[in-house]
């Protein structure tokens, strides 16, 4: 088990079976600090998101395919920091799980957080094994679940609404909206067309609007429809993308869908690591090669 150099806490407040709120509490306050940080690290073609609240709490969803991960999140993360309070697993695809072995063998986590959808693959079944075996909690992630990271920031889970294991792993995919004052950022996995719908069908649009969308599905064509953009209506579009993929990612439509509506994109394959930085009322973004 990796070194614990942070103290955290996990407070799990569901009256279990309606596992409403997840608590996270930062008790080192050295680590605290006056921002947001949001991370799309270049993991090629995957995906990997790194947050860490105002007060220390770090979150990553998904970690991109296998060696991939560790290298982009030391640059968002102290290299003697070997804690995360939770992983999100939005799907359990290699391109989003793959890397979750790294993580597994350098990082001391707290809780698992996915959807219920299967995979049969080899590195889907070890990284269960490997979640069992370190004796990490693992929660079903349900719309109405609030990841409070503290200090103001949340996570809100969109969806699954309902019991997914018998889905597609990337119709069943976690989508999810973290908040923390004027910032607001959609993230979709690799939700579809389909399953952005059943969202606008349950969620007012206030409710969906995010200043910054993670565009679904490395940019694909089965994700990102005209009416989900209209609905999240925001400012800055973020891709996580290999270079050169095989996939034809970002499709153009997509692009052109972006370009419409008059969104700033952002694409990993392009410009690396891109980092967001926010005080609750703006945004800074650099990027990290």
């Amino acid at each position: 088990m990796p070194g614990n150099y942070k103290k955290y806490g996990l407070l799990i407040i569901p009256f279990l079976l309606l596992a409403v709120d997840i608590f996270l509490i930062r008790l080192d306050v050295k680590h605290s600090q006056k921002f947001l940080t949001f991370g799309m690290l270049d993991v090629g073609q995957g995906e990997a998101l790194y947050i860490e609240s105002p007060n220390g709490a770090q979150i990553l969803f998904d970690a991109g395919p296998a060696r991939k991960v560790l290298a982009p999140l030391r640059s968002v993360i102290s290299p003697f920091d070997r804690t995360l309070d939770a992983i999100v697993i939005t799907n359990p695809d290699a391109d989003h799980i793959g890397g979750l072995a790294d993580i597994l063998k350098y990082y001391q986590v707290g809780l698992v957080l996915e959807p219920g959808t299967q995979n049969s693959s080899k590195t889907f079944q070890n990284l269960k094994t490997k979640i069992k075996d370190q004796k990490i909690p693992v929660i079903l992630a349900k719309k109405g679940m609030r990841i409070n990271m503290g200090d103001g920031a949340v996570i809100d889970i969109l969806f699954p609404d309902r019991d997914v294991s018998s889905w597609s792993t990337n119709e069943g995919s976690v989508v999810a909206q973290l908040r923390y004052g004027a910032t607001s950022i959609m993230l979709t996995g690799d939700a579809t067309s389909e399953t952005e719908k059943i969202i606008l069908a349950s969620n007012p649009q206030k409710e969906v609007k995010s200043k910054i969308l993670k565009v679904g599905h490395h940019g694909s064509r089965s994700s990102t429809s005209a009416a989900f953009f209209r609905a999240v209506a925001p400012d800055y579009a973020l891709v996580s993308l290999g270079k050169g993929n095989s996939y034809g990612h970002p499709h153009p439509e997509v692009l052109e869908t972006l370009g419409e509506f008059g969104a700033k994109v952002f694409r990993t394959d392009l410009l690396g690591t891109i980092i967001l930085k926010s005080d609750g009322k703006n945004e800074a973004f650099s990027v990290h090669r």
